[in-house]
């Protein structure tokens, strides 16, 4: 039996998307639902693949079914593809499973030709709209499929609007677009060295092999890189008659969503264009009107849309953007998808189709990816801010930020890997500017609408845009743009709102976020669902606090080594490393007792009534030291100046750093290591915990300290550690006359304490995993030159498919947890494990987590929501 590889709209369904991808598919369910759709086919995802399958070329079955498949929608629709007196057009547009808004190539007004052209005009009697539609076949096709630059076609119809004195494509005639194509022709000829095509059968087919292509152009792979989407997938073409928005002023073209995508205000929101086509609203060309003033120019037109918005909500039971358009008057639905939207609106419209019975709180937690919530996390501008406002354009996405300004995509990519915070200006944004958008801290255009390219992407992102901000007159040359009398240089730096429009000069002030009612009840949600617990890693009383606010059930990791950095105690850190004897570092370990001791006191006050664990000392002490280049430039100084008593002090330091110098000092004297040879600095650490909690528990506060010795690999370290420990406790409440229970236990980062967890669980009342450490020595490589000199090669090249400082690496580190849970609790089956690396607040790493049986994760106190909800989405996919 042949293959299938060509479908019609009539055969598909809503669940034949890995097939038709998401547009074929959506167009025939519309169908199915009998909605007033265009007709046409679909060339499946399969005839994608096979396509680079054979060489990038398209197999004769496969040019079968497609010729077949258009000789029926000739029958159906009366006309012939490129006949001169009634010509059938079509537009051919690309449909992946997962949908890729903007990242793939569309086609519209194929089969026109020198003579097709004039039997649309005499036919429509109207030869403007027919020489119109022909520019526009040009002008695509010759930028899709035979790569010119699309601003070359744009010089082209400027030049004739400066000869005819006039500023909009709608001021020009018939003629005037005739005098366009003649001079697009003479450019394909120039760029190519060939005629533009003649065959409608030849531009098709040209047409869905430059679809099949544009699966694997720059953009696309970089939006699939990004939103983590196999490039196996392929992309379905989508061939379907023409419907004109162009015809005259009753036809137009449009945008919508049935729900507001940024704010998920339950309101029909987007836009139209009378007397267009739509890729005049998604390019940004023309700013078009809100789609509430459709009711006024076509009020029959907008009921029934506004009829066929509330059935498609209905029917996929989530938020649609849909594509109209109006022909002669006359409705047609060109496409349905679930709309992408901004975290906030995410929330907002789960939450609410919960509450109108569309779906259950199971399916609205599911709805929110948790990568969404850390945008409702970043701050916005303080209200109270005094700012210059230079701008105002359209609210594209919400959230605010500030950078210096750059034009260019390349370069604000360049700047962005740099550390540098920039804000990419553009007239308008194109599929090709991802790169840069991605790197940018938010977007600006001069054109364009809320449902432009730069609206879209930066809502999927998260980042803030301000769109059709027509006040700001961008000269790309000079790198510059102007706003009445003031002229803003490349490189300067500005703020964008994305909530108002507010183009504002300068750096500005923000705040940080306030988590919304139906965000707190979606979270409420996720409590009930998930099963793991989940902790924050917490320095100060401050991030205890802010954690806490956010839902954090105890502190999983508090570095001490952080409090030591402080200006006035590490002057005394020092002392007691330059001290030559034990007591010598005694007496300055005095010094730092109170210090610690406050610092645990704000801490555990914070979290009263939840676990807080504390990890001992950890980085090498050489680390509190300055280097030895700035040493003996300060020793080289002192000399010259003839200071001699600093002089000597600044020699001993000298000394000191080199004796303390490694060679790998991640793999020296650290963690556990320096608690053994050095252990009056645990001590103190120890006594500081204790007296602290003695203090809160004689005011009548519950406090659980949980005692963490780092970098254990074998279990004679943890148990003389632990002796350390409980004999130090022991004293203390002595002393304090204070009965407290308490945890000590180890955190997991070198690969022989998995493979010996059980060992080391006979000493552990719990175990925390340090993925950051644990990945590096699984993998041997340092993260901070791996993640400057190789790491993005491994990524770009797929090598590697993540970074695994960022997605914890399942078959390697995983593995290693794995054995790790399983020995440890053969030995203590009520052994508390949990992880405290960068991994507890990323989605897949929370996922595994719960897979393998921890009991919590601890991420750092702006991702705890994220991490809460991932849990919950872990423990429902994983019944």
């Amino acid at each position: 039996m042949t293959k299938k590889f060509v479908y019609s709209f009539k055969e598909g369904k809503a669940d034949m998307r890995s097939l038709l991808g998401g547009k074929g598919a959506n167009l025939a369910e519309m169908v199915h639902i009998g909605l007033p759709v265009p007709m046409g086919f679909t060339v499946t995802t399969e005839a994608c693949l096979n396509y680079y399958e054979e060489g990038e070329k398209i197999s004769d079955e496969i040019l079968e079914q497609i010729f077949k498949a258009l000789d029926e929608l000739e029958k159906e629709n009366g006309k012939k593809l490129g006949d001169p007196q009634n010509p059938l057009l079509v537009s051919v547009r690309s449909g992946a499973a997962i949908s890729m808004p903007g990242m793939m190539d569309t086609i519209l007004n194929l089969g026109l030709n020198d003579e097709s052209v004039k039997g649309l005009a005499s036919v429509t009697a109207n030869e403007r709209f027919a020489y119109d539609s022909y520019r526009r076949f040009i002008q695509m096709f010759g930028n899709v499929v035979l790569g010119i630059e699309h601003d070359k076609f744009e010089a082209k119809i400027d030049s004739v609007k400066a000869k005819r004195n006039v500023t909009q494509d709608t001021e020009l005639t018939a003629a005037d677009w005739q005098e366009v194509i003649k001079l697009y022709k003479e450019l394909v000829k120039e760029e190519t060295g060939k005629d533009f095509p003649q065959d409608p059968k030849e531009q098709l087919l040209m047409a869905v092999e430059a679809v099949f292509k544009s699966w694997n152009n720059q953009r696309a792979k970089v939006y699939r890189r990004i939103n983590k989407i196999p490039d196996t997938l392929g992309t379905a073409v989508n061939v379907q008659t023409m419907v004109f928005g162009n015809k005259g002023d009753d036809s137009g073209t449009g945008v919508a969503f049935t729900r507001n995508p940024s704010t998920g205000e339950k309101k029909v929101y987007g836009e139209f264009l009378m007397n267009a086509q739509g890729e005049d609203v998604v390019a940004g060309i023309r700013t078009p009107k809100n789609i509430a003033e459709l009711e006024n120019v076509m009020p029959e037109v907008y009921e029934q849309f506004a009829g066929v918005c509330k059935l498609l909500e209905n029917h996929y039971r989530d938020m649609q953007d849909i594509e109209f358009t109006i022909e002669n008057g006359k409705l047609f639905m060109l496409q349905t998808r679930n709309g992408k939207r901004t975290a906030q609106a995410a929330v907002k419209i789960a939450v609410d189709m919960v509450k109108e019975g569309l779906i259950t709180k199971e399916e609205a937690i599911l709805r929110v990816s948790p990568d969404q919530v850390v945008s409702l996390l970043h701050r916005r501008i303080d209200p109270a801010a005094k700012v210059e406002v230079i701008a105002k354009g359209l609210p594209a996405s919400p959230g605010a930020g500030s950078g210096h300004v750059i034009f260019d995509p390349d370069e604000a990519e360049e700047l962005g890997n740099q550390g540098q915070k920039v804000i990419l200006v553009r007239t308008e944004t194109t599929p090709d500017d991802i790169h840069g958008i991605v790197m940018a801290q938010g977007v600006l255009t001069s054109r364009g609408g809320m449902t432009s390219h730069a609206a879209v992407v930066a809502r999927g992102m998260g980042k803030p845009a301000v769109c059709g901000c027509d006040a700001i007159k961008i000269d790309p040359e000079k790198e510059e743009f102007q706003v009445g009398n003031l002229t803003v240089k490349k490189g300067d730096m500005i703020s964008i709102d994305g909530a108002t429009g507010q183009v504002i000069l300068g750096d500005v002030p923000m705040i940080d976020p306030v988590l919304s009612d139906e965000f707190k009840e979606l979270l409420g949600w996720a409590d009930e669902v998930r099963r793991l617990s989940v902790r924050a890693n917490a320095d100060t009383p401050n991030d205890a606090r802010v954690a806490r606010e956010f839902g954090a059930e105890g502190i999983g990791l508090c570095r001490t080594e952080h409090m030591f950095m402080a200006v006035d105690r590490l002057p005394v850190v020092q002392e007691m490393i330059m001290s030559d004897t034990k007591e010598e570092r005694e007496k300055a370990l005095e010094k730092l007792l109170p210090f610690q001791q406050e610092d645990f006191e704000g801490i555990l006050e914070a979290m009263e009534g939840l676990p807080v664990t504390i990890r001992l000392l950890d980085p090498p002490l050489h680390e509190f030291l300055p280097n030895a280049e700035e040493l003996i430039t300060e020793i080289a100084e002192l000399k010259a100046a003839g200071n001699t008593d600093e002089l000597e002090k600044k020699q001993s330091m000298l000394k000191k750093v080199r004796s303390l110098h490694e060679f790998n000092p991640m793999l020296g004297l650290r963690g556990c290591r320096l608690g053994i040879l050095y252990p009056e600095i645990y001590a103190m650490q120890v006594r500081a915990i204790f007296k602290a909690a003695c203090k809160l528990t004689k005011r009548g506060l519950k406090v659980e300290p949980e005692v963490e010795i780092p970098l254990v690999g074998h279990e004679n370290e943890l148990k003389i550690m632990r002796d350390l420990v409980e004999e130090t406790a022991a004293a203390v409440l002595k002393e304090e006359g204070v009965k407290l229970d308490y945890k000590i236990g180890t955190m997991i980062e070198i690969p022989r304490a998995c493979v010996t967890a059980g060992e080391i669980a006979k000493h552990a009342d719990f175990f925390s995993f340090g993925t950051n450490d644990l990945t590096q020595t699984t993998f041997g490589f340092s993260r901070d030159d791996a993640e400057a000199k190789f790491l993005p090669h491994y990524i770009n090249e797929k090598i590697l498919i993540d970074d695994p400082f960022i997605v914890l690496d399942r078959n390697g580190v995983g593995s290693l947890m794995k054995m790790a849970v399983k020995s440890g609790r053969e030995v203590k089956n009520d052994l508390m494990v949990g992880i405290c690396g960068e991994h507890g607040g990323e989605p897949s790493s929370v996922e595994f987590c719960h897979m393998i049986g921890l009991n919590y994760v601890s991420c750092s106190p702006y991702r705890v929501p994220v991490a809460r909800l991932a849990a919950a989405q872990a423990q429902l996919k994983n019944k």
